[in-house]
């Protein structure tokens, strides 16, 4: 995976009339990550997109394509985004029925694995697991909807996995934050550890714009990190 703090904009924000303008832009202002938030309506209060998209988006970009799978039944659909052009993917311990298999087919369809948390799931719930996951994404809002305010309740739970994994001698996974993501909220998540930064909205609809809005993030970070 891309080193060091990794600005990862959610396309679930873009303008999906001009998406490939979007991301090339957001690219050439330093994204070196983008997340797919694939949403089922079921899991998540939401509808979103699917294989096709990702898809297309692997077709013109060569960077890191991160795909958080907030649907019921994800084991059903790993094999498939692996073959759409999928870097990482993540699937949530709340509706995966059969965890650690699900990350070893990751692994095995030549992904990374990653394994979501909402924010009211404890973080020692990925104890059995923790071995098999390189990435853990720490939602610090309840997944569904992008736009929606930081909860500061859910940083601690960013150093207790890193605890978790050196308690048991294994290599610290990555931390993403996933939800309310800005040059305010930023800084404390990366102060606990976090490495990958999911912003939506403060990416792709904030004024000034996509390179002003990166560039803004990226400063955050750098002062409190």
């Amino acid at each position: 995976m891309p080193a060091g703090l990794q600005i990862a904009p959610s396309i679930l924000a873009a303008d999906y009339a001009k998406l490939g303008a979007e991301v090339a832009e957001a690219e050439e202002a330093g994204a070196e990550w983008f997340q797919i938030d694939v949403m089922d309506g079921h899991f998540v209060p939401n509808l979103t997109i699917g294989l096709p998209v990702l898809e297309s988006l692997r077709a013109v970009t060569d960077t890191f394509l991160d795909v958080h799978l907030m649907i019921d039944n994800p084991g059903a659909f790993l094999e498939p985004f692996a073959e759409a052009g999928a870097d990482l993917i993540t699937v949530h311990q709340e509706a995966s029925t059969h965890l650690h298999g699900d990350l070893r087919r990751i692994r095995a369809a030549g992904c990374y694995a990653g394994v979501a948390l909402n924010p009211a799931t404890p973080a020692e719930t990925l104890s059995e697991v923790l071995g098999q996951v390189d990435l853990v994404l720490v939602m610090t809002v309840n997944p569904g909807f992008g736009g929606q305010e930081f909860i500061r309740e859910a940083v601690p739970k960013i150093s207790t996995v890193l605890r978790m994994a050196a308690d048991r001698g294994l290599a610290p996974p990555a931390i993403q934050v996933d939800g309310g993501i800005d040059p305010t909220s930023a800084p404390a998540c990366a102060a606990a550890g976090a490495s990958s930064f999911v912003a939506g909205s403060s990416v792709f609809r904030w004024a000034p714009g996509i390179a002003a809005n990166v560039a803004a993030l990226r400063a955050a970070l750098a002062l409190g990190a």
